[in-house]
């Protein structure tokens, strides 16, 4: 599938928004239960959309502290529309956010994702990502606590000494 991947717009958000609804009913993507407004998602994230101009996926970078020393570390979401899962999208998006990050000087890239979503694992890892850890029981969804795996992707290009 081509992708046209572009920075998310106020347009995009009602299909962005059902893409992580979605998400969020699969139990494997998120903690949260609920979508949050437009005021409180409007951050630096990017979009996926097919040729038609049909929002397919999106994905962020978020800070991972205001510490200034962890200014190149940025956490990963990604999410893709239950029609479009596996069919590439995900890679692609994945592979333009990796290169966004490093356009601004992110280092690092970490990603938190539920044991038992091994696509997520492997989409990962077929960038770059690797696990360097399992969070045990560091969260509860619908009464049952989630073990997560943490990876991350160290740039090649910036930080490197």
């Amino acid at each position: 599938m081509h992708l046209q991947i572009e920075p998310l717009l106020p347009t995009h958000w009602p299909a962005v928004r059902a893409i992580y609804e979605q998400g969020i009913a699969t139990g494997q993507a998120t903690f949260t239960t609920e979508s949050p407004s437009w005021e409180e998602w409007d951050r630096s994230r990017l979009v996926a959309m097919a040729d038609a101009g049909l929002v397919v996926g999106w994905a962020a970078l978020s800070p991972v502290s205001s510490r200034c020393v962890y200014a190149g570390v940025a956490e990963v979401s990604i999410y893709i529309a239950a029609g479009d899962r596996g069919r590439g999208v995900g890679r692609q998006l994945l592979a333009a956010l990796v290169a966004e990050s490093e356009v601004h000087g992110l280092w690092t890239l970490q990603a938190g994702i539920f044991a038992e979503n091994q696509a997520s694992v492997r989409l990962h890892g077929a960038l770059g990502f690797r696990v360097v850890g399992r969070r045990e029981r560091i969260g509860c969804l619908a009464g049952i606590w989630r073990d997560t795996l943490l990876l991350e992707r160290r740039s090649q290009r910036v930080g490197v000494a």
